[in-house]
């Protein structure tokens, strides 16, 4: 339903792929769909402020202890909240401390602001993925569940099969590209009610596969750059945002970085 509403105020909570990884920006730094978002919110209020309290590679304990408090604090006119993946792709998780954790927070966050957003997390197809899957999709029920429990918009990333295509995402297949990010923050202000600009499910034009050669040489080459590195740090119990601090940790006027 679209709706002439304005947003004054919106504050963003998760992991990296609220941060904003892999969008990266010409200074180093990181863009993504919530900067996105707020800059086209921005658009349409003078007086819009943004906070992004994310921080890459935190599980769904450090969200709720480091981010839930500070961001209900902040009486946004929307929260988006978007943790627990990084917990399903550990070698062991408790899916049942994830669930009552991502509780916590919906339960802690749905009555400080105006509108909460929760997402069901995009999914690149491929076999490494495919290990996780039943765990993921358990979380996604489970947040289907706490939305409509709590009057909360969910945004099916996950069911939308262009956001699957291994073209959306970056070299490390964890993270989504420039254009990946620009279509969920499409996807976030239509959920929001706002008058759409595109579709962001059309799918990409048709590609040719690359040799079989070429396909090898790309998988060898991210074992050894991000997948190898990325099981390390997940059997050690270390973090890619270790010591890392919010991207946006107050809740000020936007603006845009510099191009």
């Amino acid at each position: 339903m679209k709706t002439t509403a304005t947003y004054t105020s919106f504050v963003a909570v998760g992991d990296s792929f609220t941060e904003g990884m892999s969008d990266l920006l010409p200074d180093g730094t990181y863009r993504g769909w919530a900067d996105l978002l707020a800059a086209r919110l921005a658009a349409r209020s003078p007086d819009f402020r943004y906070a992004n309290l994310a921080v890459r590679g935190k599980l769904i304990g450090q969200i709720v202890d480091e981010q839930v408090a500070p961001a209900a604090a902040m009486r946004a006119d929307v929260v988006t909240l978007v943790g627990g993946l990084n917990d399903t792709l550990r070698p062991s998780c408790d899916m049942g401390r994830v669930r009552a954790l991502l509780e916590e927070a919906v339960e802690r966050l749905a009555p400080s602001c105006g509108r909460l957003v929760l997402m069901r997390s995009p999914g690149r197809r491929g076999p490494v993925m495919e290990r996780f899957r039943p765990r993921m999709e358990a979380l996604f029920s489970h947040i289907d569940e706490l939305a409509a429990r709590h009057g909360a918009v969910v945004v099916d990333l996950y069911g939308a099969e262009v956001l699957g295509d291994p073209r959306l995402w970056d070299v490390d297949r964890l993270h989504l590209t420039s254009e990946g990010h620009r279509r969920v923050a499409e996807a976030v202000w239509q959920a929001l009610g706002l008058a759409p600009e595109e579709d962001w499910r059309a799918p990409l034009p048709p590609a040719l596969r690359p040799p079989w050669l070429e396909r090898r040489v790309g998988d060898l080459r991210f074992a050894r750059e991000h997948l190898g590195p990325w099981i390390g740090r997940r059997l050690t119990g270390r973090s890619s945002g270790d010591g890392r601090p919010a991207k946006r940790p107050d809740l000020l006027p936007y603006e845009a970085p510099a191009s």
